[in-house]
């Protein structure tokens, strides 16, 4: 299954009976920093209901939707199947309600949740996901200018270079396809 993520920031908008739905789309490294700020900048919102998902090492992910305090599986869970749907990870949703006077009902907050966090994933421009790693590998003295070409040629990023008595021991990282490639 191939899943795509983001890079930077996005947002989507949903108003449904005056009601204000602000949708932001981050990457998942700035998932918990995005909360704190969108907090701060949002005091008097109602809510900011968030969904995420995370590809494990071991190949599962992890996810989750919280309602933040709106009726149970009314918003977080909506929000997170619009990730799932749009098959993608390592990032989230975090979605900033303002109150219009009017209770949408369960079946109206679902559909305004996922609808602003649809609008915010429409926006976006997606990239395809590439699972990130690292390897050593070395080389005698000999070897080490034709390691470094290889290297280079993947496209493989060096992020350690240790000199031994015997050579050269690289550290890399990059995609998981070109590291297999080494």
């Amino acid at each position: 299954m191939s899943f795509n993520t983001v890079a930077t920031e996005y947002e989507g908008f949903l108003e449904d009976r005056k009601s204000r739905f602000l949708a932001h789309l981050v990457p998942l490294d700035h998932f918990e920093r995005r909360l704190d700020e969108l907090r701060k900048e949002h005091w008097k919102a109602n809510h900011v209901v968030t969904a995420h998902r995370k590809l494990l090492d071991n190949g599962r992910i992890e996810e989750s939707g919280k309602d933040d305090g709106e009726p149970a599986g009314t918003s977080g869970m909506p929000t997170l199947r619009v990730l799932q749907g749009a098959e993608l990870i390592n990032c989230g949703v975090l979605v900033v309600r303002y109150f219009g006077g009017t209770k949408l009902g369960g079946g109206g907050l679902a559909r305004a949740y996922s609808g602003a966090a649809q609008d915010a994933i429409a926006n976006a421009k997606l990239v395809p996901y590439r699972k990130i790693l690292s390897r050593k590998v070395s080389a005698d003295f000999a070897l080490s200018s034709d390691l470094e070409r290889r290297v280079d040629s993947l496209g493989l990023v060096v992020l350690a270079r240790d000199y031994t008595k015997d050579g050269v021991e690289l550290t890399v990282e990059g995609p998981e396809d070109a590291i297999s490639r080494l």
